[in-house]
């Protein structure tokens, strides 16, 4: 598969602590990770996935470029939270382009926002199971406020947006170039867990081969043990953030910061417990074989451990460099290792190409 160099586009992961950016070109033997990096983002530019001060996350986003000498302008891009509603329904069978007229109408009892403030979009998935009339349909909205948001931040950094993608399908996307080729991986009938840990934002997406039955968001993530520091010690975010990374014992204990994470780390495992609790009332006779974890929770060992037990489930974290080589002279392999639990929604994104679907 070869694409033109106007069909190349680098991947944006563009959240409330850092940019995650990649160009990925295609190379003699696949995929090639040409450029990749990891930028800090100024506290308080974007909360919760709303952007608070598009200046700042625009001049934030030309730093970065900068940094990485990243001169391709087309852009993909993702977004998740309680902005976008993902759902599986099933429709009358018709014609894409008759679905196409009346989605809106069939969308409207599914979506628990006014119809005219999101975008729609959809993909046929196939007759539906139970009723050969019918056709599962994969139904994605987002509103259209945080779309034109992230949009015109992506134009004022002077870069051509060209694919809005959604988190869960951008982790798919990596996930699959990665791990679905590879027998020795998954079978493509097993059922897997993808589970994404971010600052502000967990995304859980579960899998039967490439198919996705089952998505949701909790506002947990990574944040709540800086939360927890600042309001122990009365500091500020970064304090708290240095503290968490590089403890050195004087403002707080290991110890005590040890308890604050095993306390968070507890909270994202009940969370996630519940959620696959609803997950198996819907599928009652079937088992995750397997759940892999990206985000920064995917480099806590104790969050693994934990979960793996209370899920008695096999937990392991994803690797999203996977699938591709790298372009050794430009690119520290240490430095990817370090940085490949939060690296899997950007590399998903950057493996698309301007006219993908």
């Amino acid at each position: 598969m070869t694409f033109g160099k106007k069909d190349q586009l680098i991947g944006l992961d563009i959240g409330s602590s850092s940019i995650k950016v990649a160009e990925v070109i295609d190379g003699k033997t696949g995929y090639l990770l040409k450029r990749f990096g990891v930028y800090d983002m100024p506290t308080g530019a974007i909360e919760e996935g709303v952007i608070r001060d598009p200046e700042e996350v625009a001049e934030t986003l030309r730093e970065a470029l900068r940094a990485y000498n990243i001169k391709t302008p087309n852009a993909a891009i993702s977004i998740g939270g309680y902005s976008v509603v993902v759902k599986k329904i099933n429709v009358q069978s018709m014609a894409e382009e008759a679905l196409q007229s009346t989605i809106h109408f069939e969308a409207e009892q599914y979506i628990p926002f006014d119809i005219s403030d999101v975008n729609l979009d959809f993909q046929i998935l196939g007759e539906s199971e139970h009723n050969p009339n019918q056709m599962s349909v994969l139904l994605v909205a987002a509103k259209k406020e945080m779309i034109s948001d992230y949009v015109n931040v992506l134009e004022m950094a002077g870069l051509n947006p060209c694919i809005v993608d959604v988190d869960a399908f951008a982790l798919q996307n990596i996930y699959e170039l990665g791990y679905m080729g590879d027998e020795s991986e998954t079978t493509g009938e097993e059922f897997v867990a993808l589970i994404d840990v971010g600052a502000s934002k967990t995304s859980l997406n579960i899998l039967k081969g490439k198919d996705s039955l089952f998505m949701r968001d909790v506002s947990l993530g990574c944040g709540q043990t800086n939360q927890k520091i600042m309001t122990l010690l009365s500091c500020n975010a970064e304090e708290a953030e240095q503290i968490k990374i590089d403890n050195n014992g004087e403002r707080i204990s290991n110890d005590e910061l040890r308890d604050i994470e095993s306390a968070v780390v507890a909270d994202w495992c009940t969370e996630i417990s519940r959620a696959l609790d609803f997950f198996y009332s819907t599928y009652p006779e079937e088992r995750i074989q397997k759940i892999f974890l990206s985000g920064g929770g995917g480099n806590i060992a104790d969050f693994r451990k934990m979960l793996a037990l209370r899920t008695s489930t096999e937990v392991e974290t994803i690797n999203p460099f996977k699938g591709l080589s790298v372009d050794d002279g430009r690119i520290d392999d240490d430095y990817l290792k370090q940085m490949a639990p939060q690296s899997a929604i950007c590399m998903g994104l950057a493996i698309r190409r301007v006219n993908d679907k």
